[in-house]
This record gives structure tokens, sequence and C-alpha cells, in this order.
């Protein structure tokens, strides 16, 4: 199966590839952006227009509250589960965006193991003074 991606910083042109590619190619564009991830989160994050995603499907954009958790793990997952999809309907997935640790995640690492989660700790740290 073909995955495309489309990476770099900020406002050099990767939406308006993915678009182009996902018209001439048949394809859907999955974000591969860690704020697009985010509701409400649109200044600086150059997510694509209502217009942008009307013409062709984009993928894990404004799926989560600002408040709500969301790892890398976490991406990596829904990202295979997207592809997966795109491709069972003979269209090419393209990954657009900026995070490479995201991109990474799927491409590359197999697997996180569930790491150990201490809350307290953490309120502990997020109560440090500066």
């Amino acid at each position: 199966m073909r995955v495309i991606a489309i990476v770099g910083p900020t406002a050099v042109g990767k939406t308006a590839l993915a678009l182009k590619l996902a018209k001439e190619l048949d394809g859907e564009i999955i974000s591969c952006d860690s704020m697009q991830i985010y509701k409400g989160m649109d200044i600086g994050t150059a997510k694509p227009t209502k217009e942008e995603m009307a013409e062709i499907p984009h993928h894990l954009i404004d799926i989560k509250e600002p408040n709500e958790e969301f790892s890398c793990a976490d991406y990596a997952i829904l990202a295979k589960k997207c592809i997966e999809d795109i491709a069972s309907r003979g269209k090419t997935p393209i990954f657009c965006g900026g995070t490479g640790l995201y991109l990474d995640s799927v491409i590359e690492i197999g697997s996180f193991s569930s790491g150990f989660k201490d809350e307290n700790y953490r309120l502990e740290l997020e109560n440090i003074a500066f």
C-alpha cells in the first residue's frame, strides 16, 4: 500500500500540495499536526479551511477538546485506522503536517508500551512556582 507524507514547517504550502495530490491520486488527507487535533486551536496552526476540507476528506482535525489528554500513541492508533479505512476504499492516504514525531509513530515505531502514570506527582510538578 502506498502512503504519501508531506511534512515541514507551518506556512510552506503543505496543504496546497496535499490538496493537489489528493485530487490527482484520488486521496484523502490525514492531518499530522499535534495542534490541529484540538478544536478551537485555529490561530497559528494553519488548519485547512472549511472549503478545502469540503473539497477533499480530511482526518484527525478537531477531534479533541483542548483540555483532553492526547498522546503520540493515541495518534498512532487513530492514524493507522485512517490509513486502513482510506485504503479499503481504494484511495491514497496522504499525511500532511509538521509534527514529525506523529508521522514517525505511524511509519517507524512499532508500538508503545503502556507507561506508569503518577497523577499525584504530576500535580506536585504543576504546583511548583517559578
